[in-house]
């Protein structure tokens, strides 16, 4: 009985997975070009365990750094890409 536990368990998990994946993808696309930027930047790098806050606070400095983004857009193009990211783990 709990081998069968643990297979079902197993087997739901990257459906649920793959379903949030599709949720935050779906709300990237509606995103304009610079959270998205963002967004693709990022959504890698997002597993559990890590802050979706602190990567996209990275990536966003460095677009900045970069000439990539302007400082006055960074801040709602994050804030508008980490939404659709915080997607992934609900």
């Amino acid at each position: 009985m709990k081998r069968a536990c643990l297979m079902a368990l197993l087997v739901t998990s990257p459906i649920t997975a793959l379903a949030d994946q599709k949720s935050a993808d779906a709300c990237a696309a509606k995103l304009s070009k610079e959270p998205a930027a963002i967004y693709s930047s990022t959504v890698a790098q997002i597993s559990p365990g890590v802050s979706i806050k602190d990567v996209v606070v990275n990536v966003t400095r460095s677009m900045v750094m970069a000439g990539r983004l302007s400082r006055a857009n960074a801040r709602p193009a994050a804030e508008a890409a980490g939404n659709c990211l915080e997607l992934i783990r609900k």
